[in-house]
């Protein structure tokens, strides 16, 4: 009986680590596959754009260690943007189109680099980018599609919050933060619909445009995007609307 009880806990005892080597394996490739599906298809920025803004003479771009960092070549900013691409965007994407709010109204935007190309898997706090422009003393916070969720949690750091192509996951109806929403009649991601159905976690008064001839990526300049509509509004169009809403809620904050 005794040899009996033995073997029988030999065997649990193998089965046991079977198990937890099988269980170590399995999270071990699920981590090695979320970390190749990360570098896997990133949309980078379209060379004709990103090259026109950076012969921009009234624009500073600094690689930074908190992101690309937009300046306005005049000096003189104390207002800034953080940023977040949308997934696996590269920040240069979002060069071209935020360029005249840094250089025709002198706001300083720090476009972030998200870990793993993905804002949800990014811990870093508004500290981590606001440190690029020390004499920015109000801040907006915001970005495109799940990089403008990721500026929602951000968002009780900052005096303003700017969404592109976005919404909270977070409920933000009772922070009284000043919002500006921006949307696309053509996306076919954060769809009109998406939009409307997360309005109420956003305060009352929260400005919502929805810009006509937009897609998904019509916010950024990183190509065609699968499973978005198509826009119909140019990209100097596009870059126009952008500029003026954003230059207008920093012009609200002071």
């Amino acid at each position: 009986m005794a040899k009996t009880r033995a073997g029988r806990g030999r065997r649990g005892g193998r089965w046991l680590r079977w198990t937890l080597w099988g269980l170590l394996a399995a999270v071990a490739l699920a981590i090695a596959g979320m970390l190749v599906w990360s570098q896997v298809g990133v949309m980078s920025a379209e060379p004709e754009p990103l090259a026109r803004a950076e012969a921009n003479p009234g624009l500073v771009i600094d690689d930074a260690p908190q992101g690309v960092v937009l300046t306005p070549a005049a000096g003189g900013s104390t207002r800034g943007l953080v940023f977040i691409p949308g997934a696996k965007v590269q920040p240069e994407a979002y060069i071209a189109i935020l360029q005249d709010v840094a250089v025709e109204h002198g706001v300083s935007v720090v476009i972030t680099r998200p870990w793993l190309n993905l804002a949800f898997f990014d811990p870093r706090g508004m500290d981590a980018f606001t440190s690029a422009a020390p004499n920015v003393d109000t801040w907006m916070v915001g970005g495109h599609s799940l990089g403008g969720v990721r500026g929602c949690q951000l968002a009780g750091d900052a005096d303003a919050l700017v969404l592109f192509a976005s919404y909270c996951a977070a409920d933000l109806s009772g922070s009284g933060l000043p919002v500006l929403s921006i949307s696309g009649s053509e996306d076919g991601l954060s769809t009109p619909q998406k939009i409307a159905d997360a309005r109420d976690l956003l305060p009352a008064d929260a400005e919502m445009v929805q810009i006509d001839g937009a897609a998904h990526a019509s916010f950024g300049n990183y190509g065609p995007q699968a499973g978005d509509g198509t826009p119909s509004i140019s990209d100097d169009d596009m870059r126009t609307q952008i500029t003026e809403l954003v230059s207008g809620l920093a012009d609200e904050l002071g």
